[in-house]
């Protein structure tokens, strides 16, 4: 295609590529880009087919209302259809979310419901049972369902698995995928069955989802746990699963899907989201099992872009316990940004105070160490900018220097962790220092995530 008419046309044809710098054993690991879809995900093909089977059966026309529960890129994928075709489309979804997710579902007209992710289905601010109350509740909406949507599955056995076997040249001995709405696996294990019955189909699942159980043991676990991978893995059976065809699964977690995924960028240059980590993980684990070699697919299921706030930020990595860091066995283990790898952001007590205010704003902090000559000579937080720029606006041109607070509250970095309390509840932070070297601020939320760090080991 050398023009296409609108960008629904860009849908599907998605490139495969060869893994190269990575243990895949005896075996040839290829990974198919749907992160090259025009939505930037697998599910642009449910969202397309999901609307345009509903238009086809008079079930929806221009104007009409969409509503949707997605723990993932269905609500993305729907979106860009929605726009295209004039609907108005109501998403509900779990606050484990990434915020770039969030702002690009804004963007692209959709309206945002945020809900619980801590809940399981049956409980009524469950992301899939809230949307199906909120679509019975407005005349005229149509809820999309993708868990029990039979043109999910049909999206996969009609289009992407024709388009895999034609790519792989109708050579392939193995597909490692994941399961959200459990589309994928059911349109691919359907088509398969009949275009190359001896092919596996293997399942990367996050530690926490009751689906590796399922397939391992043949038995439900009575209750799942929470994952932070986005998109895949379930507490429920969809009504349009089908795993007869999937005989082997692989449990990953949370912190082996992460690094897998940002060693997928820096090995091999594909920027993907936390769901392909997980892929990977178990695609790896599968090649490296084998003593033959075979043709093994995956899937980078979403772009990366949307996770520039969470996997593939050091900080919120380091936070949630899933980087490995230095251990001193004092005040230094909860200092999230040290002075001395250059990670705080400061301030000079010479530059005008709108460099400060775009700095907090930037690196969304909202206290800086002033600094001078690598010595530590006050702190601005927001509360000393604000007081300084209310009565004045014209402030924002006067130097930290006139703002800053110089009467600080130090502690040594071999101070015990319950002496930060006393800081804290004078509403200061704490500035750790050795001997007269500044190494960095602890705040109230620092102190909680290391905290909840020990709390989970």
């Amino acid at each position: 295609m050398a023009v296409a008419s609108n960008i629904l046309e860009l849908i599907g044809e998605t490139p495969v590529v060869r893994i190269n710098h990575m243990n895949t054993g005896p075996c040839d690991l290829y990974m198919k880009l749907e992160s090259q879809n025009p939505g930037g995900s697998i599910k642009d093909r449910i969202g397309l087919k999901m609307i345009e089977d509903a238009e086809a059966a008079g079930r929806i026309s221009p104007g009409s209302i969409l509503v949707e529960g997605t723990a993932g890129n269905t609500g993305l994928g729907l979106a860009l259809v929605a726009a295209q075709k004039g609907y108005r489309l109501i998403l509900v979804i779990p606050d484990k979310m990434s915020r770039e997710k969030i702002s690009n579902l804004k963007a692209m007209g959709a309206e945002v419901v945020l809900t619980r992710s801590d809940v399981a289905k049956g409980h009524p601010e469950y992301y899939q049972d809230l949307a199906q109350r909120l679509a019975s509740e407005m005349d005229g909406a149509f809820f999309i369902n993708q868990f029990g949507n039979p043109s999910n599955p049909k999206a996969h056995e009609e289009v992407t698995g024709p388009e895999i076997w034609h790519q792989m040249e109708e050579n392939l001995d193995a597909i490692v995928l994941g399961v959200g709405s459990s589309g994928t696996v059911t349109g691919l294990s359907r088509y398969f069955a009949r275009q190359s019955p001896g092919l596996e189909l293997v399942l990367a699942d996050p530690e926490g989802s009751i689906l590796a159980q399922y397939i391992n043991e043949g038995s439900l676990a009575t209750k799942s746990s929470s994952w932070m991978v986005e998109g895949i893995g379930e507490d429920f059976l969809p009504t349009i699963s089908d795993f007869t065809r999937v005989k082997k699964a692989y449990c990953i977690s949370d912190s082996e899907s992460f690094r897998v995924g940002r060693e997928l960028l820096t090995r091999e240059g594909i920027l993907a989201g936390s769901s392909t980590g997980t892929l990977l993980a178990a695609a790896l684990r599968y090649c490296q099992e084998q003593t033959e070699p075979k043709r093994v697919l995956t899937f980078a299921c979403d772009t990366g872009n949307r996770y520039l706030s969470k996997m593939f930020n050091d900080f919120w990595m380091r936070d949630q316990g899933f980087m490995e860091v230095e251990s001193h066995g004092d005040l230094r283990d909860l200092i999230a940004r040290p002075y001395q790898s250059h990670d705080t952001v400061t301030v000079s007590p010479d530059e005008p105070l709108a460099n400060a205010y775009k700095r907090m704003k930037l690196y969304d902090v909202s206290q800086l160490p002033v600094m001078a000559d690598e010595k530590l000579v006050g702190i601005l937080d927001e509360s000393d900018l604000l007081l300084a720029v209310a009565e004045n606006p014209g402030r924002f041109d006067d130097p930290v220097s006139e703002a800053m607070e110089t009467d600080l509250t130090e502690i040594d970095v071999g101070a015990p962790i319950e002496n930060l309390m006393p800081i804290f509840n004078q509403d200061f932070v704490a500035i750790v220092k050795q001997d007269d070297r500044f190494l960095g601020l602890i705040t109230r939320v620092d102190l909680l995530n290391y905290l909840r760090r020990k709390a989970d080991r």
